[in-house]
């Protein structure tokens, strides 16, 4: 069954397409999803790296690859922008804990954006609990070890 490999795909396209896009598009149709806008705390409610622009790439991509695997665009631009907004999750955390923009948070920075998709893959398509889960797991490992080889060859702005 190839669906698992076709989830962990996904996950790495919602997480890689808005860093592809970024770099390509340098600043244009940046416009953060925040809209600049402080939480009560007086901090960004998620950052200026959050973008529009990236939430569209993430989701696109998501649900192109999804039509060609044979899920469907649907299910794939819902998978993608549940992908994202567990990002956007992840950095609203990390501003009320005062972390700055882009600081890594392990765990924090992976799971959420790998579960929420993963709970409509679950409702959605023949996958087990477990395999799942497994996708979580090694999406979150794959994320920590590889983003700084994605640094390095400049793919990524921050070495995590």
């Amino acid at each position: 069954m190839l669906i698992p490999f076709e989830l962990f795909a996904m996950l790495v396209l919602a997480n890689g397409a808005p860093v592809v896009v970024a770099k390509l598009l340098k600043g244009h149709w940046a416009l953060s999803v925040d809209g600049g806008r402080t939480w009560r705390d007086g901090r960004p409610v998620f950052g200026h790296s959050k973008t529009w622009r990236g939430l569209a790439a993430g989701s696109l991509s998501c649900a192109l690859f999804s039509l060609v695997a044979g899920l469907g665009f649907l299910f794939g631009a819902a998978f993608g922008l549940l992908a994202l907004i567990g990002d956007l999750i992840s950095s609203f955390v990390k501003r009320r804990l005062g972390r700055p923009s882009s600081s890594r948070a392990l765990g924090l920075d992976q799971i959420p954006e790998a579960l929420l998709p993963m709970l409509l893959a679950l409702f959605w398509l023949p996958l087990s609990l477990l395999d799942g889960l497994l996708i979580v797991a090694l999406f979150t490992l794959s994320n920590i070890y590889f983003s700084p080889i994605l640094y390095r060859v400049g793919i990524r702005r921050h070495p995590h």
